[in-house]
């Protein structure tokens, strides 16, 4: 089945806005890194019992949810820039919250309306937006070479957050390991700040284009998503994507770090170490899938690169001791992230360009909703110590089925560049 193509709006010439969208990207990533290897610790440290710890991430995730939906669904009406400007102050806002308390009901509401990230990939309305911008910025196939290296940016950043945070965890732990956590709380806020300021410099050419026809009068879905004529496929892959994340959240950065603690004992500068391998594999592998969806396609790159992945899932837990767990964690980081930037891509093509932040913000809503019930039973399994392996067989079952009923869904339905090709 060929979709027709969609009218194309002209792009603008890279420049500026690009360059600046991967800056901020990377003070983003950079930021969630560096939380993700200490948030169960500080929070554990505060004196919450891990039962609780999950209740707040998935509180969390819910409340990035509607954050989100929220923001990105008005984004390309109201105004890019200043959506992306009011997510980055709620990501300040919850930082310093998280910082200055250890009530629990204060850091539910905070992680609710605020934005934070446990799992040290994207939350919250920012993704969505920026890669609608660089969708309208760079078009057809040059799309997923630029998409690529966004991945990469975010990956390198994510990278250099998990390892700056653990050395600034043990650099601030003199007088406590919690003294030392809530440093890298601090620094998230201050990068929330920092961000909000980055985003005023984008200019006009990162709105979107002017709109095709008007939204239907009355009260719809296609009101309340801000989509219209892209509304069935965007509604079908979100599915997909929820059902991938809801096996990805069992296995969120914070509770890998955990699990590698409770584990082997690790600390949190070695888990900072880790994790910068890691990420920084998963970005360089990016740059590979740019070239194999220009070979295969772009649904054949996601799934012929996130399976592999997926077995690897089972076989951490089975690892006797740290260095072979860590090993079979790098390799699986090596291949795991293929699959975004051609799913990225993907989505940007088959919508319609007036509808590109919408369309980006209920795909990763979907994928933030699928995320956010899985911390809750992750949290009760690790509570129980023979129990605290099985997140990462249940993330490998469910993560394989989502492979193989997107290619089933949507391996004919092909980009316009792949009709054209």
């Amino acid at each position: 089945m060929r979709r027709p193509t969609p009218p194309q709006a002209a792009p603008a010439p890279l420049g500026r806005d690009v360059r600046l969208l991967f800056v901020t990207r990377f003070v983003r990533l950079f930021a969630y890194g560096a939380l993700s290897v200490v948030l169960v610790f500080y929070l554990a440290g505060a004196g919450l019992s891990t039962p609780a710890i999950g209740a707040v991430l998935t509180l969390t995730l819910v409340g990035d949810t509607i954050v989100s939906l929220v923001l990105t669904t008005r984004a390309d009406r109201i105004g890019r820039r200043r959506m992306l400007v009011a997510g980055a102050l709620l990501m300040a806002a919850a930082g310093l919250t998280f910082a200055s308390t250890h009530e629990l009901w204060l850091l539910i509401l905070a992680g609710t309306i605020g934005v934070i990230s446990p799992s040290g990939h994207e939350v919250g309305p920012f993704l969505s937006i920026e890669q609608a911008a660089l969708s309208q910025l760079a078009s057809g196939r040059k799309r997923t070479d630029v998409l690529a290296w966004y991945t990469l940016t975010g990956a390198v950043a994510t990278a250099a957050g998990a390892l700056a945070g653990g050395a600034l965890a043990r650099a601030f732990s003199h007088s406590s390991p919690l003294t030392g956590y809530r440093a890298v709380v601090i620094l998230y806020a201050a990068l929330g700040a920092a961000l909000a300021v980055l985003f005023t410099r984008l200019s006009r050419q990162a709105e979107a284009p002017p709109r095709v026809g008007a939204l239907p009068a009355r009260f719809t879905l296609g009101v309340a998503s801000g989509l219209d004529r892209s509304r069935g496929v965007v509604l079908k892959l979100s599915a997909l994507f929820a059902l991938d994340a809801f096996g990805g959240g069992f296995i969120v950065q914070s509770f890998v770090a955990y699990w590698f603690y409770l584990r082997f004992g690790l600390d949190a500068a070695t888990l900072g170490a880790i994790f910068f391998w890691a990420n920084l594999l998963a970005g360089v592998s990016a740059l590979l899938a740019a070239r194999i969806a220009r070979r295969i396609g772009l649904i054949r790159t996601m799934v012929a690169t996130h399976l592999p992945s997926n077995v690897l899932l089972f076989l951490v837990p089975l690892m006797p001791t740290a260095p072979l767990a860590i090993g079979v964690l790098l390799a699986r980081f090596s291949i795991s992230q293929m699959d975004v930037p051609a799913r990225q891509s993907y989505v940007m093509a088959v919508v319609h360009p007036d509808e590109r932040s919408a369309a980006g913000g209920v795909a990763g809503i979907a994928r933030t909703m699928g995320a956010a019930i899985s911390p809750v039973f992750v949290g009760m399994m690790f509570a129980q110590p023979s129990l605290i392996h099985v997140p990462f067989f249940i993330a490998g079952a469910v993560k394989i089925a989502y492979d193989v009923l997107l290619y089933r869904a949507f391996v004919t339905v092909l980009p316009p560049e792949e009709q054209a090709g």
